[in-house]
């Protein structure tokens, strides 16, 4: 049951705008429409319609009147056959009080075979995800505006937990959106943070993951508008506001925790001397807010690569032609004067030798182990970890929008995720007459991407 719940997990996690694997409940960040992913999902800054209420509470405030619209898609068609997201949304505005709206999400994720610890099989249960939101915006002046949205999301991942683990591998939780736009006449910014929450329980406590807390910042730009034609350029950047850190030794003292959070020394303790956590973790979203900026160069140590709480340890023996290293039987170290051959002969092995890298010596004890077992350099590792890493994993969507008139749109755009591997152009188009409104979008990508092929069908009504 637990790989089934992996693959699972993995399995949206190599289809969301963030591949890196650091949160739960990622459903919540599926582009919802066919408009936005048309344009490669850069809409923060644009949100002039009823998906306004996911994309930009914010951008409510600016809408007249009431507005409803659904989409339904085949969701990763190149990976299952019986996925598919649904998304409702609609919106009110009533005079002198502001803008109110909302919307359902629904991800089915299919049948699924249930196993136990040991692989059997146990029969089949459905696994499936659901988020209801309410939002509201408010002008703070003609040209700017702010929006909250509050949301209960449910997910069903396993109808049971296997042997001694407690829970029911579901979970129902709650968080928060925030969102700021500025508009004028040729262009709009954009700023929200959407989905601010508590950690995220299936199982256990011991297993919980933080909510994707995104952070989204966006300019929408009419380059060309003549009353007929009208052009605008669209471009975002997504910050997944998560701060998780692998096993790194933050007191320089080569070995991963081995204290209790008191100082006190405890084998399995995940805490160093200071109090500080080694093992790995991740923070709170109020705290996650500020080191999700941080965790990837500037705070922890080195990393513990090989998952054996203790950092390097090893040296690269210096070998001769004979091909015998110090440490091997017969080996004939050097004398005082480094004079090789009148030393003495070393018959057994003074410390470890790994099979796979027989170069490798362990010698704890030696400034110079900085390597694991597997010839990893694990101390002195932190200063590997650079700044540009917290760029490289942000999520960066740009977009073209042609409109004739307000009756007939056409759309290009591309989705850059250098840490997820997703960078797949989109392609869309529209057809808006009186008050109803039909949209296409289309995922493309490389032959066997998750995300290729994907089409996106929505409808929208002006009540």
């Amino acid at each position: 049951m637990k790989l089934l719940v992996k693959l699972l997990i993995l399995g949206l996690l190599t289809c969301q705008l963030f591949a890196v694997g650091e949160a739960g409940g990622i459903f919540l960040l599926i582009a919802p429409g066919a408009r936005a992913p048309g344009m490669g999902e850069a809409q923060v800054a644009k949100a002039d319609d009823a998906y306004a209420s996911y994309y930009n509470p914010a951008g409510l405030a600016y809408l007249p009147g009431k507005g409803i619209s659904l989409m339904h898609t085949k969701w990763l068609p190149n990976l299952a056959d019986d996925i598919y997201y649904t998304f409702a949304t609609g919106y009110t505005t009533i005079e002198d009080m502001g803008t109110f709206g909302a919307h359902f999400t629904f991800l089915n994720l299919g049948t699924q075979v249930e196993t136990d610890e040991l692989g059997r099989e146990l029969g089949t249960f459905r696994s499936f995800m659901w988020a209801l939101t309410g939002n509201y915006s408010t002008l703070l002046s003609e040209h700017s505006s702010i929006g909250i949205s509050a949301k209960l999301f449910h997910q069903k991942l396993t109808d049971k937990a296997v042997a001694n683990e407690r829970g029911k591998g579901q979970s129902t939780d709650f968080a928060f959106d925030l969102g700021y736009m500025l508009r004028r006449d040729r262009y709009s910014i954009g700023a929200m943070i959407q989905n601010i929450g508590p950690k995220i329980t299936f199982i256990d406590d011991d297993q919980s993951d933080p909510a994707p807390t995104n952070m989204k910042l966006g300019v929408d730009v009419t380059v060309f508008d003549d009353g007929f034609n009208r052009i605008n350029l669209l471009a975002d950047a997504n910050k997944l506001l998560v701060a998780a850190y692998p096993a790194m030794d933050w007191d320089d003292d080569g070995i991963i925790g081995g204290y209790d959070k008191d100082g006190n020394g405890s084998d399995g303790g995940k805490y160093n001397r200071d109090g500080d956590i080694e093992q790995a973790h991740t923070d709170s979203w109020w705290k996650a807010l500020v080191t999700a900026w941080l965790d990837d160069w500037y705070l922890g140590g080195d990393l513990d690569k090989d998952a054996n709480d203790i950092i390097g340890g090893y040296v690269f023996r210096d070998c001769g032609e004979d091909g015998l290293c110090p440490g091997d039987a017969g080996y004939i170290g050097p004398d005082e004067n480094g004079t090789e051959g009148d030393g003495m002969t070393i018959i057994d092995n003074a410390g470890t030798i790994p099979d796979e890298y027989p170069e490798l010596f362990y010698e704890p004890n030696d400034s110079k182990a900085k390597y694991n077992e597997f010839a990893e350099i694990e101390k002195g590792s932190e200063s590997e970890r650079k700044f540009s890493t917290e760029f490289k994993e942000m999520v960066y969507n740009f977009g073209i929008e042609y409109w004739y008139q307000s009756y007939f749109a056409l759309r290009a755009g591309y989705i850059y995720d250098q840490e997820g591997k997703i960078t797949n152009p989109t392609f869309g188009a529209g057809v808006h007459f009186d008050r109803y409104g039909f949209d296409f979008g289309y995922t493309a990508g490389e032959q066997g991407h998750p995300r290729a092929n994907t089409m996106f069908f929505s409808i929208n009504i002006d009540i």
